[in-house]
């Protein structure tokens, strides 16, 4: 995104906020306080980083969605900071929740632990469980472009409809013991979304990130195990850990 190093925390703790405000751990303040407080924020920082683009461009993301066109036309410095704002929510967020959801099911399963250490080549296929039992956010949203039947349901064009992934992603017309991790099971999921345009921008790095925390935290602490109760934050949409206690042991 062209950001400052020395702001990574800043960025962190605001992304942290927002998408947490709902949990009294996570923002005491509550929401109002992000509203009034942590959204002004991210853009009167926005708004500097996008005058800097117009002046300067550079060869991060931020200036691509500062000199995006479409159809001729510029993006709105309001549109510019919602896709700025998806970019790093997405970013800080997702790859770390299902990185703790993952190694809490390995901790919890001792025998498929012991197959990834016996066997690291089945640390790809123990990304993609967990990618497929943990997906970082609970729902998104989409408009339907024409009148459709799902399973008996109509849908008209132009209704709302929520997409859980969580839910798709355990369908147990699609995954046989589909509450169950497995690491051997290597399964296609919704985790990034179904293709087209909705499809992920970050999956590659992402997939990318999760192997390299997985193998190196196993390799690293092949004994860690879980010290205490794991919470989960308190969201209708983040679908995420907020504490995962561990003992490392030797």
């Amino acid at each position: 995104m062209g950001l400052s190093p020395e702001d990574d925390r800043v960025w962190a703790n605001l992304m942290n906020a927002i998408l947490g405000a709902g949990d009294p751990d996570v923002m005491p303040e509550g929401t109002q306080a992000v509203m009034e407080r942590y959204v002004p924020e991210v853009f009167e920082r926005c708004a500097k980083l996008i005058a800097e683009r117009r002046e300067n461009p550079t060869d991060d993301l931020t200036s691509v969605l500062v000199h995006a066109e479409i159809d001729g036309e510029r993006l709105e410095d309001h549109e510019i900071v919602m896709g700025f704002l998806l970019l790093m929510a997405a970013g800080n967020d997702s790859t770390k929740a299902t990185y703790c959801s993952g190694m809490r099911a390995l901790m919890e399963a001792p025998e498929q632990r012991r197959q990834v250490l016996e066997d690291p080549s089945l640390v790809p296929a123990v990304v993609e469980e967990s990618l497929r039992m943990f997906p970082a956010f609970a729902h998104f949203a989409r408009t339907a472009t024409r009148d459709t039947e799902v399973h008996g349901q109509r849908i008209r064009e132009g209704e709302k409809l929520v997409m859980w992934y969580p839910s798709s992603n355990r369908d147990e017309t699609r995954y046989e013991d589909a509450d169950r991790f497995d690491v051997t099971r290597n399964p296609e999921h919704q985790a990034f979304g179904a293709g087209g345009r909705h499809f992920c921008l970050g999956t590659a790095l992402a997939r990318l990130e999760l192997r390299i925390l997985i193998e190196e935290t196993l390799a690293r602490f092949p004994e860690m195990e879980i010290a205490d109760t794991p919470k989960y934050v308190e969201s209708g949409f983040a679908n995420q850990l907020k504490t995962l206690p561990v003992r490392l042991r030797p």
